[in-house]
């Protein structure tokens, strides 16, 4: 038995090596290729999982992982960040969805309890997805990445409160009665979490913090542990693993815990998504056809518009609106998650699971390449989006900045732009900066520094801006797409401009070049050049060293105090 399962595993694996391999090369996230290696063994192609169970039970350990790691990102402070905007937004969308979708899937002739279950399903988001995503194109900070990971929140919070009623369908009282005593064991458990949280956890984590080893077991133990509480209490094991994640989000340690945890997280998670994949009913699946196609662009399409109209409303430029809309426009985990929890109540068939599954495929595709060429898209339709912004100053047109000619605009200020602000100073020459993130602006301004909220890769930005009567343009900005289009637009415009921009490859660096810069910062390689100057101007005096040692600590002390600090590396 032992070696079946373990001859399964490796076949697995292997093929998911290969799937996901390609999926990479495509630039989509791997979780497709999870989920097409499942199609693949599956008893429609080479019928390779016969122990079943055993895998199954896998995938619930990694489901209940994956939830731990989202709740380690719910943050509850980003949700204050974003406020009302979020909120609003993240239950207009739950809403509008749900209802519009509940209506299609009765016109297609599904029954009430499908059409409830499939319209939920579809108007939840996935967390994972877009927080990779947003971390790749480096916009978390971004005033539209705060707001998608607060609606995201919201979602999670609905999605959880979804995912604890279904289970008391299947009871035989009555379903008031099932509502009243559901609540109150929920509003007794969250209590005694709290009171834990409050008083006995940051005792804890700082106790075993001191080992690597035991901040690791004490996680995985915390995470099972509450998920067998919450099952034994007739509640979904995986909101107890959503709830530990939560309650350590707000700890310092939740970075260490979340590396720890994320290779155990991700072998598991694996075969939840195929065990998924192989669960697929292809048999009567052409019958749904006409539905998959109407429902994947519901979901891409209808998402972004329900987005873009209640931020319009609100008060937010088109901009804001386009790129928050297409960033949640696929549907999560915890669709996956609800529809197999009500095949796994009888309340569903798997055909159904499949019908979602493939819609979840076509949506996680689509909006990661919308995502991806975001700025690109946004640049050929902006014209048609009047409609969704409102006239009038928006929330998120933050100017602090005289309509003067600037001998200098500087995009990006954190890290490299902060040290050439300096210089700019002491050249005693007028410059303006342009951040996208609004905590930078807030500092900004607090230091009487004339700046403005915007992208880079915004067009109609960058027409603004007067860039015809500007001297120097610098881009602190790594990503090539961006810098290309900023050099593009300035030559346009202002053919004689000091065009500076940053890369981290030498590939991109030599294109930056072609297409018309007039430096490129590479600062790995600039680390090592002031390196070896130094090397050369101290020789071997320690004295001089320690004296550079004194001014280094004395500006990294200034940056500190400035918010700023060295990028972490994403996750993958």
């Amino acid at each position: 038995m032992i070696s079946n399962i373990f001859f399964e595993l490796s076949v697995i694996i292997l093929i998911a090596l290969v799937v996901c391999s390609i999926v990479k090369l495509l630039k989509q996230p791997l979780i497709l290729g999870y989920i097409v290696t499942g199609i693949i063994v599956s008893p429609y192609f080479l019928n390779i999982i016969k122990s079943a169970d055993s895998i199954a039970v896998f995938s619930q350990i990694g489901v209940a992982l994956l939830l731990f790691m989202v709740g380690l990102n719910l943050n509850p402070k980003i949700i204050k960040e974003v406020g009302k905007i979020s909120l609003i937004t993240g239950l207009s969308q739950v809403v509008f969805t749900s209802i519009i979708g509940f209506f299609i899937m009765k016109l297609f002739g599904f029954s009430d309890m499908i059409s409830l279950y499939v319209s939920i399903a579809l108007s939840f988001s996935s967390t994972i997805i877009v927080m990779k995503l947003l971390s790749d194109k480096g916009d978390i900070d971004s005033l539209y990445g705060k707001i998608s990971i607060g609606i995201l929140i919201v979602q999670d919070i609905i999605a959880i409160l979804v995912l604890m009623i279904i289970p008391s369908f299947n009871s035989g009282n009555g379903l008031s009665f099932l509502v009243l005593w559901l609540a109150i064991k929920a509003i007794a458990l969250l209590i005694l979490l709290l009171i834990f949280n409050k008083y006995f956890m940051p005792f804890i984590t700082k106790l075993i913090a001191s080992s690597q080893e035991f901040l690791f077991l004490f996680s995985i133990g915390w995470a099972l542990t509450l998920s067998a509480l919450f099952y034994y209490l007739d509640f979904s094991m995986e909101i107890g693993a959503l709830l530990a994640g939560v309650s350590l989000s707000m700890s310092s340690y939740r970075f260490e815990i979340s590396s720890k945890m994320k290779p155990l997280r991700d072998f598991f998670i694996i075969m939840f998504f195929v065990l998924l994949g192989s669960q697929m009913v292809f048999m009567d699946i052409s019958k749904y056809l006409i539905p998959i196609i109407i429902f994947s662009l519901f979901v891409l399409i209808g998402n972004a518009l329900v987005v873009m109209i209640t931020m319009g409303l609100l008060g937010y430029t088109k901009r804001t609106g386009f790129l928050t809309g297409i960033a949640i426009s696929q549907i999560s985990e915890f669709s996956f998650i609800m529809i197999a929890l009500g095949v796994k109540l009888g309340h569903l068939t798997n055909d159904i699971l499949s019908f979602v599954t493939i819609i979840g495929l076509i949506t996680i595709a689509g909006s990661s390449y919308f995502v991806y060429y975001s700025d690109y898209i946004y640049m050929y339709i902006s014209k048609y989006l009047n409609i969704f912004e409102k006239k009038g100053k928006k929330i998120d047109e933050s100017r602090y900045h005289k309509n003067i000619k600037y001998d200098i605009i500087l995009f990006g200020y954190n890290r490299i732009g902060y040290s050439l602000v300096e210089s700019f100073k002491r050249l005693k020459k007028k410059f303006l900066i342009i951040d996208y993130n609004p905590e930078i602006i807030k500092s900004l301004v607090k230091q009487k520094i004339d700046c403005r909220y915007g992208d880079a890769g915004d067009s109609e930005l960058l027409a603004d801006l007067k860039i015809e009567q500007t001297k120097m343009i610098v881009s602190t900005i790594p990503d090539l797409d961006t810098n290309l289009l900023l050099i593009h637009t300035v030559k346009k415009y202002n053919k004689n401009a000091i065009i500076i921009v940053v890369s981290h490859r030498i590939d991109d660096s030599m294109n930056l070049y072609k297409a018309g810069a007039s430096y490129v910062i590479m600062p790995h390689f600039l680390g090592g050049y002031h390196t070896s100057l130094m090397i050369e101007d101290y020789g071997l005096n320690l004295k001089n060293f320690l004296k550079e040692k004194i001014i280094h600590i004395k500006h990294l002390k200034n940056r500190k105090n400035t918010g700023q600090e060295h990028p972490l590396r994403h996750e993958n």
